[in-house]
């Protein structure tokens, strides 16, 4: 597919999300590199975009240089947002209670702890991402449960072949202390995304490396 197609399927996939205000959001393409520029009104947007740009085929690596401005909102401190983002973890169930810490620096929220599943540190990152005067997040929640790396090796396997979306002969699984490698070729960005969720779903897994290949 040549850039100035790719482009277009970008530009008409953020204009489909119902989560972007994309009039802000600008798209250039250069050997299947997406780089997205301009500004949106929160951090969950700029995230929206990103995911958006990911489920196109053909895009082979994103630059994200999505500005987040608040302008039109009154300034919210970063102790009020810290605040909020530590009531929001701990309505949600999915976040264990007391394991993760919440600290924020001009708008910007660092999580730090541990949890036993990834789901978990994802549902943290996800909270706070959508509050009122954030910025960004780092999320440096550690996953520490262990599993054997046969079992998490087998887990993710019979994952891939459930996953209808993406082709699991191409990609190879391999385990060694908790850290997950794939590797093999694969047609498209959002087969990376779901080999990757795949991983990171089975127990046991702290870290995915990913060596995919679009072939």
């Amino acid at each position: 597919m040549d850039d100035l197609t790719l482009k277009g399927f970008v530009e008409d996939e953020l204009e489909w999300e119902p989560r972007i205000d994309a009039a802000d959001i600008g798209v250039a393409v250069e050997d299947g590199v997406v780089t997205l520029m301009g500004h949106v009104s929160s951090f969950a947007e700029k995230l929206a975009a990103e995911d958006a740009a990911k489920r196109v085929k053909g895009v082979r690596a994103i630059a994200q240089e999505i500005e987040v401005r608040l302008s039109g909102r009154p300034k919210t401190d970063d102790d009020e947002i810290a605040h909020k983002a530590a009531d929001v973890l701990d309505w949600d169930v999915s976040v264990p209670d007391g394991k993760v810490q919440v600290r924020v620096q001009n708008g910007w929220v660092t999580l730090s702890g541990e949890v036993d599943w990834n789901y978990q540190r994802d549902a943290a990152k996800w909270r706070v991402a959508s509050l009122p005067g954030v910025r960004g997040v780092s999320n440096s929640i550690m996953v520490t449960k262990r599993a054997t790396p046969n079992d998490i090796k087998d887990r993710i396997e019979k994952a891939l072949v459930r996953h209808a979306e993406t082709e699991a002969k191409g990609i190879r699984v391999s385990v060694v202390d908790g850290k997950v490698t794939l590797d093999g070729s694969i047609d498209a960005w959002h087969d990376r995304e779901v080999a990757e969720q795949a991983a990171w779903a089975a127990p046991g897994v702290t870290m995915v490396e990913d060596r995919l290949r679009l072939g």
